[in-house]
């Protein structure tokens, strides 16, 4: 399996780290692409490196590389997950200004009719918000916005960020050990 995964510039950089870190260990092939203002974030939200990030990552890509092999369809991956995908990402995406690579691979998923998750990051949200990821999600995309659970009885801010790594993995039908599910008593 070969998945891409946009980093953006929306709150939310410790989680791509724990997708990225839980497709390692699942030893998925990973393809990897991040905007400018995903790396200032991950500066002021964790304390690793960009290279951390690209250290998990099968190959990386430059965010203005048009050219990158995940920017055609040609290029058999088999889903994208943007995460966490900007406001400013997800209308890009809608309109298909593929502007970028990340928006651009986006297009790519939708119109090969591949798995595109996003994992949108605003609140509160506003109507055009919320137009573009229904018009998004009528397309077939997946719009997973990271959502802490509590059932899980979570106990720190590592477990939190586990449980919606594992729900963005299974929107892909890839299973995490880490994975703590739903259970009555």
């Amino acid at each position: 399996m070969k998945i891409v995964v946009g980093i953006t510039g929306a709150t939310g950089a410790p989680l791509a780290y724990k997708v990225l870190e839980q497709l390692n260990e699942l030893k998925i092939e990973t393809h990897l692409i991040m905007s400018q203002w995903a790396k200032t974030t991950i500066d002021l939200e964790t304390n690793y490196k960009v290279e951390d990030f690209k250290a998990l990552a099968t190959t990386v890509y430059s965010y203005c590389d048009q050219a990158a092999a995940v920017s055609s369809g040609s290029f058999k991956a088999d889903a994208m997950i943007i995460v966490p995908c900007s406001m400013k990402t997800l209308a890009s995406i809608r309109c298909g200004l593929a502007d970028n690579l990340i928006s651009r691979t986006a297009d790519v998923m939708l119109k090969e009719r591949r798995e595109l998750i996003l994992a949108v990051r605003e609140t509160p949200l506003n109507s055009i918000h919320l137009k573009n990821m229904l018009h998004l999600s009528n397309m077939g995309a997946r719009i997973c916005p990271p959502m802490p659970a509590f059932y899980n009885n979570p106990k720190t801010i590592n477990d939190i960020l586990t449980h919606n790594a594992v729900r963005i993995l299974d929107q892909l039908h890839l299973s995490h050990p880490d994975a703590k599910r739903w259970k009555t008593k």
